[in-house]
């Protein structure tokens, strides 16, 4: 049977596009004047942004997913899939921490060594990876339900988490579990991981003939679990005695779920005829890390520092699309790498022969 291929270019497409959410989100956050942040392009940017993490978290899922599929269709046993599983959760683990550490060491003697412990959305992806892994040990059609179940259970708790006593508890447990406007907690940030994980094993249990139909099903259910979800949040009295609709509610995480289920499937529509094509968006995509990496430096970093809180909404308009047009020349940079040291290395190489070496 025919399998998707293992990387699929509508998905690269969706993070790209998640990419370039997130540096116009944050350059309006960094730099647009404090009295100017009360409606009109900061309220409208201030909401996209609020989408990337999202879809982020859920492409994890996907891939995570992906990965799980891989193995389990190579015969490896479910003790080393979950190996593995850990394995990649241990990846992300050591980038957090070694992204923390050069935020520190950059900002040092303006930035407490605190800052290190700092639960970011990389710390997130870590632990939710982690606490999935055990996820390796079942085959990838069980999957499908047993990650829905587990979104639906983790989004539904968020609230409930909240309105525990945490008092007791050290700080850097609470900022990993407990919903928080500065971190990202594991509730309700892990459902989004768990709904990619269930989503990416349908796509990998899909035949290639099957995707066209999958698609209409990802968009027409994103749209129905969004309007349902918004529909429930306005249920008076709330479910929920702590629900935060901004926060931990179960409705919000929902929404966006549905959200990017509509983008996936918007993405697979437009990428079918531009997948053998360059495309820019996907090219943020394919190195959505490192941009991520670079620009949160660069934006709330001490360089640029004289623009801070200081732009009308026109100059951060296009201080916005100068930092995407930035992080596009490095993304084509770090991609072309190769070609740019091939010609000084072959240039070496024949010197080397000539001198005998």
């Amino acid at each position: 049977m025919k399998r998707a291929p293992q990387r699929l270019p509508f998905i690269d497409w969706v993070r790209g596009l998640a990419a370039v959410v997130m540096l116009q989100g944050h350059v309006f956050d960094s730099f647009l004047r404090t009295e100017l942040r009360s409606g009109g392009a900061s309220t409208w940017s201030q909401f996209a942004g609020g989408m990337p993490p999202a879809v982020f978290l859920f492409l994890l899922g996907v891939t995570f997913a992906f990965l799980m599929d891989s193995q389990e269709r190579k015969g490896v046993d479910g003790v080393a899939r979950w190996r593995a599983a850990c394995k990649r959760s241990g990846y992300l683990f050591a980038v957090a921490f070694a992204f923390r550490l050069q935020l520190w060491a950059f900002s040092l003697g303006r930035s407490p060594w605190t800052d290190l412990l700092r639960v970011d959305v990389l710390n997130a992806m870590g632990l939710a990876l982690l606490v999935f892994s055990g996820m390796a040990f079942f085959r990838t059609a069980e999957r499908i339900r047993l990650c829905a179940v587990l979104g639906l259970a983790i989004a539904a708790a968020a609230p409930v988490v909240s309105g525990i006593d945490w008092s007791g508890v050290p700080a850097i447990v609470r900022n990993y579990l407990v919903p928080d406007h500065l971190f990202f907690g594991f509730f309700p940030w892990a459902a989004y991981v768990a709904f990619g994980m269930s989503a990416g094993s349908v796509m990998r249990i899909l035949k290639p003939e099957d995707m066209p139909a999958a698609m209409q099903w990802f968009g027409w259910g994103g749209l129905a679990l969004a309007f349902s979800a918004w529909t429930l949040s306005f249920l008076n009295p709330s479910l929920f005695a702590s629900s935060d609709f901004w926060l931990n509610s179960p409705s919000l995480t929902l929404i966006k779920t549905g959200a990017v289920m509509i983008l996936i499937a918007f993405a697979w529509v437009w990428n079918l005829q531009t997948e053998n094509k360059f495309s820019w968006i996907r090219q943020f995509g394919q190195t959505s890390l490192l941009v991520y990496w670079v620009h949160i430096e660069l934006i709330y970093g001490s360089a640029l520092g004289v623009f801070k809180n200081r732009l009308t909404v026109a100059e951060t308009v296009f201080a916005a699309v100068l930092t995407i047009a930035s992080m596009f020349g490095l993304s084509l940079a770090w991609t072309h790498r190769a070609s740019f040291r091939t010609p000084l290395f072959a240039a070496r190489h024949s010197r080397g022969q000539a001198s005998g070496d």
